[in-house]
């Protein structure tokens, strides 16, 4: 394998049956690549990894202490939550709070990701409600932001809507690029999505996790967003789910959130890195390991966090008698930059 280069082998027994690249930046808050595999610019979507920048202008504005937000609810803006009944009864408070209810939301409606839930919801017949929805929470962050914004809160999610237009441009400014730089497009749940090189979403991730170089208002809004993931990750996302499980074990030393079509984003406070990975075909099935094989590459898990999240790493392939027939093997070798 050539130096800076990550692939993630299927294999069925001892054979590779199937390959999926992976492309990494990872980036400091002075704007210096740290590492990198593959294609470190490439251009992609941010999908959800965006929603915890999203959350940046509704706490920015005091919106956290106008409508009295605890740590849940913050974490909730930033999720793709499993749609569990605690996600639905924290996102439905909210609206309430708000003087709302759940058919403010735009959002649309899904099964809960949570299969047991799923499975519940259905045997018993109950409707699946937008509150099930793994978006509800930054839909109703938006809500809250036209609040305080005091405008409209109809057609939140079309980009001429000031609430998309403040999001825009706080992600521009996050990520060192300008707004024109961002490509648009639409979003599962109907709201913008923001296209970037990695190496800028990674910067603004650098930044939301250190950000000493931002104006007080956005370092504390930024502050705020990730003391309440470290504090409550089962509420970005949920049982038995990644992006919990990875803050769970490092105890908020690493904070990371999926997107949607094999995208990842981190924030490492303690190195002020931000790193963003890229599968390149969007399979879901690589996401994980590739992130794993990446944080093992920086040095940034202690060996009993990599057993703890094992799963993940190098997660076993069964067929449909339960039997192992193959695993999935991330394979790297990160490119180092220095001066």
């Amino acid at each position: 394998m050539d130096n800076g280069e990550m692939i993630i082998h299927i294999l069925r027994g001892a054979l590779t049956e199937s390959r999926h690249i992976a492309h990494v930046a990872v980036m400091d808050i002075n704007r210096k690549l740290i590492a990198s595999a593959g294609d470190s610019c490439y251009y992609t979507f941010a999908r959800s990894t965006a929603k915890l920048l999203q959350a940046i202008p509704l706490l920015e504005a005091g919106g956290a202490e106008r409508l009295h937000l605890d740590d849940k609810q913050i974490a909730l803006l930033c999720a793709s939550h499993n749609g569990e009944d605690d996600h639905a009864r924290m996102v439905n408070h909210t609206l309430h709070q708000l003087e709302l209810d759940e058919s403010a939301l735009c959002c649309g409606v899904h099964e809960p990701f949570h299969e047991p839930t799923a499975e519940r919801l259905k045997q018993s017949n109950q409707p699946i409600s937008p509150l099930r929805n793994n978006c509800s929470g930054k839909h109703t962050g938006m809500l809250a932001l036209a609040q305080i914004l005091e405008v409209s809160t109809q057609s939140y999610i079309e980009i001429t809507h000031p609430v998309q237009q403040r999001m825009l441009h706080i992600i521009a400014d996050m990520s060192n690029i300008s707004s024109e730089q961002i490509t648009l497009g639409t979003d599962g749940c109907g709201v913008p999505v923001f296209a970037m090189p990695l190496e800028a979403l990674a910067y603004a991730y650098a930044q939301l996790g250190n950000p000493i170089n931002l104006s007080p208002s956005r370092a504390e809004a930024c502050n705020r967003i990730i003391g309440a993931i470290s504090r409550e990750p089962y509420y970005l996302a949920g049982s038995d789910r990644f992006d919990t499980r990875l803050i769970e074990v490092t105890k908020g030393r690493i904070i990371g959130k999926m997107g949607a079509e094999g995208i990842f984003a981190l924030c490492i406070p303690e190195k002020s890195w931000g790193i963003a990975l890229k599968i390149e075909d969007g399979a879901k099935r690589a996401l994980y390991p590739a992130v794993m094989e990446t944080l093992i590459q920086l040095k940034l898990l202690q060996e009993q966090e990599i057993e703890a999240l094992r799963s993940f790493h190098q997660p076993d392939i069964r067929n449909c008698h339960d039997q192992i027939v193959g695993s999935i093997q991330p394979n790297a070798m990160l490119k180092w930059h220095f001066d």
